[in-house]
């Protein structure tokens, strides 16, 4: 090999050696103060265990959440509901009458496959009219009940993530396997990964992996406690949030209305797909 030929192959071999950017340096998307991910908590369904176990221990991690309920459940512990939302919390929508497939036993009432379009967006509207008589909140962001985005049978199958776009900034799944690309996902279908019955080790482990992607990741609760399948674990959190909130880490912990605020603002400054409002 001559001189010149190896002068020319020394930067080509350092560039393939070198570790690849972030996607957010590649396309120039940048999260806040330095942050090169963001985490988001969510928990579903406004169960009592959220207010018994929850408040206290999020207030004094110092976090806050994004918390989806359903109106009935809110009115039966009022006071609770008022003051978690007076601790800065998130209170979103999560329908007025949970409705998922029959094929549940439970929502054979209310089962999606006996749904129309206009019957959700009623159902969607009148549940944030509610959320906002009784908390004054107006919910901006939504999660899809069981993640199930369709209403109908058959041929008449129908989703109603249209609806969704059109009534909140965001909606959010459940059980799905991917965190979301801040550049790419969809507003209206933001990815929702479980962190019920999970311990710490298995979260730092997604953690690190949005943190070297740049991707935005929102986990998706239930009950708060020590043990049960669908309940996010007290010794798990109290290990999770002060990792997430070292400076070392550099993760952004906000609520999930922040988080899509933000992506949304930078993909309206690049005149990209953003949201509704």
């Amino acid at each position: 090999m001559t001189r010149q030929s190896a002068q020319w192959l020394l930067p080509t071999l350092l560039f393939a050696c070198a570790d690849p950017l972030p996607p957010q340096m590649e396309t120039g998307f940048r999260w806040p103060d330095g942050k090169l991910a963001a985490v988001s908590l969510s928990f579903d369904d406004s169960r009592d265990s959220q207010l018994d176990a929850g408040m206290a221990l999020l207030k004094r991690l110092g976090v806050r959440a994004t918390f989806y309920v359903v109106p009935e459940r809110v009115e039966s512990r009022l006071e609770d509901w008022r003051r978690l939302a007076r601790d800065g919390h998130e209170i979103a929508n999560h329908s007025l009458r949970h409705p998922c497939t029959g094929n549940f036993p439970w929502s054979r009432d209310r089962a999606l496959e006996e749904y129309t379009i206009e019957g959700m967006r009623a159902e969607l509207t009148e549940a944030n009219r509610l959320l906002n008589q009784m908390l004054g909140v107006d919910p901006a962001t939504f999660a899809y009940p069981c993640g199930q985005t369709f209403v109908g049978r058959g041929r008449e199958t129908r989703s109603y993530v249209p609806v969704v776009a059109e009534l909140f900034f965001a909606g959010r799944g459940w059980l799905d396997e991917t965190p979301n690309d801040p550049v790419f996902h969809d507003p209206a279908q933001v990815s929702g990964m479980s962190m019920d019955a999970k311990d710490f080790p298995e979260l730092r482990t997604l953690v690190d992996s949005v943190r070297d992607s740049g991707a935005w990741l929102v986990l998706a609760g239930h009950d708060i406690g020590a043990v049960g399948h669908q309940t996010t674990r007290v010794e798990m959190l109290e290990e999770l949030v002060p990792f997430l909130k070292t400076e070392e880490t550099r993760i952004w912990l906000g609520t999930v209305e922040q988080v899509a605020r933000y992506i949304a603002s930078y993909r309206e400054s690049i005149g990209g797909a953003g949201s509704r409002r």
